[in-house]
């Protein structure tokens, strides 16, 4: 305050001219970061958009051998049911109908729009089936015209009783709250859920993830072989306990028989 003013205002006349110069240069200093930061910019815009080239030269690209994998996997029964259970976050969408209805899902496609940018769209294709009456299901990504991000999909045509999205919240209502948490709603109620177009974790999930390589998740072992495989393990290390009970008894003279899995008698 006024003991800051009297101490500038005491201050010699150079001084003053030295702290007026200090702050023109950091003025100036300060006009040229904006300038410098506008050319960096630029050049982040002008990367921006041959990046967007790049990206949409080799999706071009790469359309002929996903049409070929979609005719291999077409040769594969439950190729894609096997993928969507095999994969983690995907796997904990399903509740046992799904899984059921998701056997009569015979092709995926996912579709970058040619800006890429701008969204994308995934098909699923269906044989004849008990559930609903559509041959294609889709869901679509997109950017509208103010920038913000929306969704739509295919309007599922249920059979009758057969709405797996009502029959889910049923069986959890009955089971109780705890069940509730623990069941899933339906894989299918992601096709009517456009809450959150700009987050949509299932999309993300198979346009980034299971798409690219969806062999890798198809290929994973399969839990009860891995469980039969760990209890396999159980029963050798049972063994090597009782091998260790056994040479605790006998003293050391056993060691080399309790290495062969094998108890001495005493």
């Amino acid at each position: 305050g006024k003991e800051a003013q009297s101490a500038v205002c005491g201050l010699p006349h150079s001084n003053h001219a030295a702290l007026a110069v200090a702050k023109k240069e950091q003025q100036e200093a300060i006009e040229h970061i904006d300038e410098v930061q506008n050319e960096i910019d630029r050049l982040n815009e002008q990367a921006s958009e041959e990046i967007l080239k790049v990206e949409q030269k080799y999706n071009k690209l790469r359309q002929p051998f996903f049409q070929k994998r979609s005719e291999l996997i077409a040769k594969i029964p439950n190729f894609w049911v096997t993928t969507f259970v095999n994969h983690p976050q995907v796997s904990a969408l399903l509740g046992e109908e799904d899984e059921e209805a998701l056997h009569y899902l015979t092709r995926v496609e996912v579709t970058e729009f040619e800006d890429i940018k701008s969204g994308y769209r995934i098909d699923f294709y269906f044989d004849e089936n008990p559930y609903f009456e559509n041959k294609v299901l889709s869901k679509e990504f997109h950017l509208n015209e103010s920038g913000d991000p929306s969704s739509k999909s295919t309007e599922i045509k249920w059979k009758s009783g057969k709405d797996l999205t009502k029959r889910s919240s049923q069986t959890q209502n009955k089971a109780g709250k705890k069940r509730q948490h623990e069941e899933p709603e339906s894989f299918f109620t992601w096709f009517t859920d456009h809450s959150d177009a700009g987050a949509d974790e299932l999309g993300e999930v198979i346009k980034d993830d299971i798409w690219p390589n969806p062999l890798q998740y198809y290929l994973v072992p399969d839990m009860d072989d891995e469980e039969a495989e760990g209890e396999d393990d159980d029963d050798e290390e049972g063994l090597e306990d009782i091998d260790e009970e056994g040479d605790e008894d006998d003293g050391e003279e056993d060691e080399d028989d309790g290495d062969d899995g094998e108890v001495c008698p005493i």
